[in-house]
């Protein structure tokens, strides 16, 4: 099969060349992000998806995206979140190449006001495989918010006993399992942001406060803090971040897993100026040299003969009739994902 770029069909659902809502003031920043696959020479039938970046708040537009395959490519989506996701096949031996370019805009984020229906708030206070809302989790929960009634007391109060009682390992591979509940069980809290934000959510929402995780990628330089930048090659800057529901906020931004990566990386103590500072900044804004993919925790892939290992799409995942393929080991699974920061 001859490698294709898709302009026509698909194009006109997945494909757009520009943004409907136009093309963002000064204060945005453009980047554009390529991700390259090459599964040949594998002789067994294929099936990939790709996360896809997209217009997931007022703080991020997608501005162009092409795709180029020699497989057939399809926009679907997962049934409980609704998540757009790009599936490509492949049904005979051959080359097997995807190029994905994604162009996007972003704008550093505080809370964004939106409103949440009462169905909404429960089905973002709902409890998950991995992130269970009873138990052990429920009662940190407890402990940590008594005393406190209003719901920003409660989300700070959260916010400050996972920062001092969590810390990044560097061992841990690709962004961490996100286990809440074994971490808690075993007083293990080290891991990296799957972990350290996917508690974050969990305690959130065992607090009755509507929480979700952000499944990311960063693509630029940070203007803050060198450790919390990523730029060129992208293949490894995977990042998740977490959001939380405040009745006349909206949906308000929290990082703490990005304090416990600047003192890990910065070698700086909790009490730090440097620390200290990006500690309540991460309480309330995202510095968006990063792009969000989706909130989909425990996400059941469409049309997967198995689930997949982790329990969200941040990386490539692909699957033959022999098992996945390893998301977090690039070289061997044969993909790369770049990024560049655009001029206007």
């Amino acid at each position: 099969m001859h490698r294709r770029t898709l302009l026509t069909g698909l194009a006109a659902s997945l494909l757009p060349l520009a943004s409907a809502q136009g093309e963002p003031g000064p204060a945005w920043r453009r980047y554009e992000v390529t991700t390259t696959i090459d599964l040949a020479p594998r002789d067994a039938a294929v099936q990939l998806w790709l996360p896809l970046a997209g217009d997931v708040g007022p703080y991020q537009r997608r501005l162009g995206r092409r795709l180029t395959t020699d497989g057939r490519a399809t926009l679907v989506r997962d049934a409980r979140y609704r998540t757009p996701l790009l599936e490509v096949s492949w049904q005979s031996a051959g080359p097997r190449a995807v190029t994905l370019v994604e162009t996007l805009s972003t704008q550093d984020r505080a809370a964004d006001g939106d409103a949440l229906t009462p169905a909404e708030q429960r089905f973002w206070t709902a409890a998950t495989p991995s992130l269970p809302t009873d138990g052990i989790v429920g009662a940190t929960a407890a402990r940590i918010t008594a005393g406190q009634s209003e719901p920003r007391a409660r989300l700070r109060a959260i916010y400050d006993w996972v920062v001092d009682n969590t810390f990044r390992d560097g061992a841990t591979r690709g962004c961490g399992a996100g286990s809440i509940e074994r971490m808690l069980q075993t007083g293990l809290l080290g891991g990296k942001c799957a972990d350290i934000n996917g508690l974050m959510v969990g305690l959130s929402r065992a607090a009755g406060i509507p929480a979700r995780d952000a499944y990311g990628i960063r693509v630029g330089p940070s203007r803050l803090v060198k450790q919390l930048g990523a730029s060129g090659d992208i293949t490894h800057a995977q990042h998740c971040r977490a959001e939380m529901w405040l009745a006349g906020e909206g949906w308000f931004p929290v990082d703490p897993a990005d304090v416990r990566k600047l003192v890990l990386e910065a070698n700086l103590p909790m009490d730090s100026p440097a620390v200290r500072a990006q500690r309540d900044r991460m309480f309330g804004n995202w510095e968006m040299n990063w792009i969000a993919y989706n909130h989909a925790t425990d996400i059941a892939l469409p049309g997967a003969l198995r689930p997949m290992s982790e329990h969200f799409l941040m990386y490539p995942c692909a699957m033959t009739a022999g098992g996945e393929l390893d998301q977090l080991a690039p070289d061997t699974f044969r993909y790369r994902i770049t990024s560049r920061e655009l001029t206007a």
